[in-house]
C-alpha cells in the first residue's frame, strides 16, 4: 500500500486529495509540524529536504514533490482521466503547477519561511507584510488565465485542480479577500463539494 507523509492543511493535501479522486488505497502519516518532526529524524532518513509531501511506493521507493507525486499517482490510475489527452491542454495543465510551485507557493511561504531566504528580523518582517499583495497578484494570475472552466483544463477534473485548491485555500489566511476573485470562488466552492475533498475533511487532513 502506498503510504503518504502529510501536515494538515499544507500542500501535501493535494497529493492526499489526488489519491482519493484516483481510488487508490493509502495510508496517511502525519508529520508534526508543531513540533518541527519534520527537521528531525526518523522523517529525514525519508525526506532529507525536511518538508511534506513524501510518498512510498509499494515496493519502498520514496518520491517527493507535489506536482510529480500528482503525476505518479495520474499514471498509476489512468481509468481516473486525471491527465487531459490533448497535448496542449496537458501543457496548461502543468504550466499552472509548475508557476504554483515557483511562484504562489513561495509568496504564501515568505509569511512565515523568512528563513529560507534572509537572517534578519526586519527582513522576515518586510516579507511578511508583502505577502498580502504578492497572493493577490497571484490569485489575480489564476483569476485570468489558470481557470479555463469549471476546473483548470475545462469542464474535467485534472491533477492540477487539488493543486490549485489547496493553494487557494491559503489565500484568506494570506489577507486576499477571496470574493474579489469570483472564478476563485466558484472554483473553491466546487471542489468543497466533491467526495475526495469530503474525504479529506472528515479525516483531519484539511
Amino acid at each position: 500500500m502506498l503510504k503518504l507523509f502529510y501536515a494538515p492543511g499544507t500542500i501535501s493535501i493535494a497529493v492526499a486529495i489526488g489519491l482519493e479522486e484516483a481510488a487508490l488505497a493509502y495510508e496517511g502519516v502525519k508529520v508534526d509540524f508543531a513540533n518541527a518532526e519534520q527537521t528531525r529524524e526518523p522523517y529525514l532518513a525519508i525526506n532529507p529536504k525536511g518538508r511534506v509531501p513524501a510518498l512510498i511506493g509499494d515496493d519502498g521507493t520514496v518520491m517527493t514533490e507535489t506536482g510529480a507525486l500528482l503525476d505518479y499517482i495520474a499514471a498509476l490510475a489512468p481509468q481516473a482521466g486525471l491527465l487531459p489527452a490533448d497535448a496542449q491542454s496537458a501543457a496548461h495543465m502543468r504550466g499552472v503547477m509548475y508557476y504554483l510551485a515557483s511562484t504562489m507557493h513561495v509568496a504564501h511561504a515568505h509569511k512565515m519561511r523568512g528563513s529560507r531566504w534572509a537572517d534578519a528580523q526586519s527582513s522576515f518582517d518586510d516579507m511578511k507584510a508583502k505577502v498580502p499583495q504578492t497572493m493577490a497578484a497571484c490569485a489575480a494570475y489564476v483569476e485570468a488565465e489558470c481557470l479555463r472552466g469549471d476546473y483548470v483544463c475545462g469542464d474535467a477534473l485534472t491533477i492540477a485542480d487539488p493543486y490549485l485548491f489547496i493553494v487557494c485555500n491559503w489565500l484568506a489566511g494570506d489577507g486576499v479577500t477571496v470574493a474579489d476573485f469570483p472564478r476563485i470562488e466558484a472554483f473553491l466552492a466546487r471542489m468543497e463539494s466533491r467526495e475526495s475533498v469530503r474525504t479529506i475533511r472528515a479525516k483531519g487532513m484539511l
